[in-house]
């Protein structure tokens, strides 16, 4: 997956297109066991993005006397294809791409400018 923690993407499609956030969490898919197993399911891999897909959730008390109860509003999961990471050099979405170095170690690089994204 080309999106990381921290990260400041964009929405591109569904409700919230065009809205900004950053990446608070990336859900990434697991390994099926089973009938399924050694495949990756990729319509899996999510990230939770702060301020997009906001969602209401009823929330009921409980025993413990600190938990939050009500209707609470929180983000939920978009899919990694509906976002795109915001270059931080040219501020423009961008596609990822990958450059390895002499010494064998790989870096994300902007597609529109051509720069390390981290290094």
């Amino acid at each position: 997956m080309n999106i990381k923690k921290g990260d400041r993407v964009v929405v591109i499609s569904g409700d919230d297109r065009g809205s900004e956030g950053e990446v608070q969490r990336v859900v990434r898919a697991k390994w099926g066991k089973g009938r399924r197993a050694g495949e990756r399911r990729v319509e899996a891999d999510r990230v939770v993005v702060a301020g997009v897909n906001l969602i209401k959730k009823h929330q009921r008390r409980t025993g413990d006397v600190n938990t939050q109860f009500g209707i609470i509003e929180r983000e939920a999961p978009i899919h990694v294809s509906n976002v795109m990471l915001l270059c931080p050099k040219c501020g423009k979405p961008t596609r990822v791409g990958h450059q390895v170095f002499a010494d064998g170690t790989r870096a994300r690089q902007c597609k529109q400018c051509g720069e390390t994204i981290d290094a």
